[in-house]
């Protein structure tokens, strides 16, 4: 039986556009591990219209629940138990955040008490995680979370994962993590926060060269001793901007590179051109040059859905026109037969991921040989 504040289309309430898309999120997150799809049906049978604190409330309660739960496996030595347990809780806690105000000290709460859960598995896994603090600007640093390759012997290939300014890099830990996991890959999980509340969202979006820390990550990672450094890419989770499609052009030890390539900075500059009546797309104000107006050496894969923001065929006709020479740029678009085909392959990342994460292997695997 369908719960009542579910549509027949499984949309939860479709007067409010970001508590379904959240809702969503967190189902297909159960084929991850993030969620299970029997706690998140209870959760919209307990929900009551009319009471916006109701989202808040019933995903914190759920939140803590998972989290006593992988508290009490870990105290038995239940590491498996544990792990997934505090993957479910911060997700959770993630979910009672996200429709509050920004400035809502109960949204900092949830976010602190996500982080602590984060925290908490990477002590439980094998090898352990940690957490680290990278320089970017002067008056703030990058956070993230390392977590090593199986096999902890020796370097290891790595893939670096972001998301837009003010998405929590949390979620990657279930979302993204197995995949790199299952492929003998490092992955640095991070986001462009910091220890800020979601507020500073504001202030990174004024910022002009956020492309400007993928190089101080870069610099971290060459660091390492474990970090095979010829062999790192980078996954930018999600659409918005081309803030990573700009530092690929500007940043020569990325060896692949799945983003947008600077689709949306291109489909601006068409859209301004049009508007203007401008033939001469180099006078559109656009702050940025994307990445496809430049030869690039470093491969790129864009992915997207037919049913997203930006239509396929207009797609296919920007990277077919921006192809030069050189440029490495491959084209994944998901169509609504196989599923991924929703912005940001919402209706399905599991089957994205999977298809990102083998063309990484495969180009990485080519690194070592070369």
């Amino acid at each position: 039986m369908i719960p009542a504040c579910l549509s027949d289309d499984w949309t939860l309430c479709p007067e409010r556009e970001d508590i379904s898309s959240e809702f969503t999120r967190l189902l297909t997150a159960a084929q991850e591990g993030g969620a299970t799809i029997a706690e998140c049906l209870m959760i919209a049978r307990q929900l009551k219209r009319g009471d916006e604190q109701s989202w808040h409330r019933e995903w914190k309660k759920l939140a803590r629940t998972n989290r006593h739960r992988a508290e009490a496996a870990f105290a038995e030595g239940h590491m498996a138990t544990a792990q997934r347990n505090w993957l479910r809780a911060l997700n959770y806690y993630g979910a009672a955040a996200m429709p509050l105000d920004p400035a809502d000290e109960r949204r900092w709460v949830a976010v602190l008490a996500m982080q602590e859960c984060a925290r908490r598995y990477l002590t439980a896994r094998a090898p352990a995680g940690e957490v680290v603090t990278i320089p970017w600007v002067e008056d703030h640093a990058l956070q993230g979370y390392f977590l090593p390759a199986p096999s902890a012997r020796g370097r290891a290939p790595t893939v670096i994962c972001i998301g837009e300014p003010g998405h929590r890099k949390e979620e990657f830990l279930f979302k993204l993590a197995p995949h790199a996991r299952e492929r003998g890959l490092s992955m640095l999980a991070l986001d462009l926060l910091g220890d800020q509340r979601d507020d500073f969202t504001d202030a990174l979006l004024q910022r002009r060269d956020l492309e400007s820390s993928i190089a101080s990550v870069m610099d971290y990672l060459e660091t390492r001793g474990d970090v095979d450094f010829d062999r790192v890419a980078i996954v930018a989770d999600g659409w918005g901007s081309s803030f990573v499609a700009r530092a690929v052009l500007q940043e020569p030890r990325l060896a692949a590179a799945v983003c947008d390539g600077g689709l949306w900075d291109l489909h601006e500059r068409s859209f301004f051109a049009s508007r203007f009546a401008m033939s001469d797309l180099s006078i559109v104000p656009v702050p940025h040059a994307p990445l496809m107006a430049s030869s690039a050496d470093c491969p790129v894969l864009i992915t997207l859905g037919e049913d997203g923001w930006l239509k396929a065929d207009r797609a296919r006709q920007i990277v077919q026109q921006s192809r030069l020479g050189s440029s490495d740029i491959a084209l994944k678009v998901f169509t609504a037969a196989e599923t991924g085909a929703a912005q940001a392959h919402a209706d399905n990342p599991s089957l994205a991921n999977e298809y990102i994460f083998d063309w990484l292997e495969t180009r990485l695997d080519a690194g070592r040989r070369a």
